[in-house]
């Protein structure tokens, strides 16, 4: 994975604060002082993001001592993932981050695909960049309306949720529930499209633009949230690297990588967008990758369902592959084929692999090691969202408790995937 990554420093030097990256001490001449507040936001506190613990120290109203606790929202889901076997695995990587549950469900998908070495037809291939842009712009929506919620911006979280209602009815359109669809296999998909699918999801597209204008009209120009936003959480390209950041965290600081260009999985390559990058590295450039970013997955999705093929929607490996459901009234041997594979799955060939996407948070990777068996011998997800929780320390150090609550924000955390 050879790329440049082009970036102009916003300032000087680096901010990361010693010792540690999650760590934000107290300063020296500080230390001693009765004016040093120690505050604890959370592990339920409404700015929060989920199940987060900020333990701030403060010196008047500036923090200058941070620590995050995070654990709250710990499920075991890797150590859940080795015990079951890959057919019922497939249902747990979309709720490690229940807002990308697309793109989770997918890693894990392309990880055992490239164990196996299946073929996944063309038309599973395009629809499944279809609902990645999709899920996108729904981790995106949700992300906006929360923020907006947060810094006083309450008709923004309706707003997008108007969207996001919409983006869930195409999901229950296909698999019958809004989230969670488990509708990858291994192979390709659960289910042909459905009729009319298409037509929703183009009309949908249609309308996307003119919605993304509006969330731009109450915010863009409204003074309150420009002075919350610019030159707030100053996070330059240099230290977005060291701290290992990536998707919208690391565009905003002005560092041009995007997977789904620089890597190509699916049909990417055969795609034509843009990647929105920003070289302020503050709360403001992170919302305009975020809103950026809708556009381009609405110029995505269109191109999808104009390009998408005609012919077969999962591969015909039977060791892998469920029997189709007609043949399951008048086969046994296909009955009991589907009996075996959901009760006793299939092997997966011994070895190891890590496959990574750009998720709507960044690169998430997963790690999987088969010792040829049923279940995996070891799975572990490279979460975004916990190495983005990594930089607030030097994105908050010195800045007041009210712009905390914005940068908190900024970083598009989910907790459940910190915690895992």
């Amino acid at each position: 994975m050879a790329a440049v990554m082009q970036h102009a420093p916003i300032y000087e030097g680096t901010r990361i604060p010693s010792p540690a990256p999650t760590l934000l001490e107290v300063p020296e001449a500080l230390g001693e002082s009765e004016d040093i507040l120690t505050v604890n936001f959370g592990p339920n506190h409404p700015s929060t993001h989920g199940v987060l613990r900020l333990v701030v120290e403060l010196h008047g109203e500036r923090v200058v001592g941070l620590r995050a606790v995070i654990g709250y929202l710990h499920t075991g889901f890797e150590k859940t993932i080795e015990q079951k076997t890959y057919w019922k695995a497939i249902t747990y990587p979309a709720r490690i981050d229940y807002l990308s549950f697309q793109a989770n469900e997918l890693v894990f998908v392309l990880a055992i695909e490239k164990l196996l070495e299946i073929d996944v037809p063309p038309k599973a291939q395009w629809m499944r960049t279809c609902l990645l842009e999709l899920n996108r712009l729904h981790s995106h929506l949700v992300w906006l309306g929360t923020t907006g919620l947060e810094l006083g911006a309450i008709s923004m979280f309706w707003y997008t949720f108007r969207e996001r209602d919409a983006i869930l009815d195409l999901f229950e359109m296909l698999a019958g529930v809004r989230m969670h669809t488990r509708y990858f296999q291994a192979g390709g998909l659960a289910d042909d499209i459905p009729p009319g699918f298409a037509e929703e999801c183009r009309r949908f597209a249609d309308r996307m633009p003119a919605a993304v204008d509006e969330y731009e009209a109450m915010l863009d120009r409204n003074q309150i949230f420009l002075e919350r936003t610019k030159g707030i959480g100053l996070l330059s390209a240099d230290d977005a690297i060291a701290l290992g950041q990536s998707g919208p965290m690391l565009r905003a600081s002005g560092a041009d990588w995007d997977l789904r260009r620089d890597d190509p999985y699916l049909v990417y390559d055969q795609l034509d967008f843009n990647v929105p990058v920003y070289p302020g590295g503050d709360v403001y450039d992170r919302y305009r990758v975020h809103m950026d970013e809708m556009r381009e997955s609405v110029r995505i999705i269109h191109q999808c369902l104009d390009g998408m093929p005609e012919g077969p929607w999962i591969a015909d490996d039977r060791k892998v592959v469920l029997p189709p459901r007609d043949e399951l009234h008048t086969s046994m041997e296909s009955l009991i084929h589907h009996f075996k594979l959901v009760t006793e799955g299939y092997r997966v060939p011994e070895g190891e692999v890590y496959v990574a996407i750009e998720s709507p948070r960044g690169e998430m990777g997963c790690y999987l090691v088969s010792d040829g068996g049923a279940k995996p011998w070891r799975v572990k997800f490279r979460a975004p969202s916990f190495v983005a929780l990594q930089a607030g320390p030097t994105m908050i150090q010195g800045s007041l408790i009210a712009d905390m609550i914005a940068i908190a924000a900024s970083l598009d955390t989910v907790m459940g995937e910190v915690d895992r």
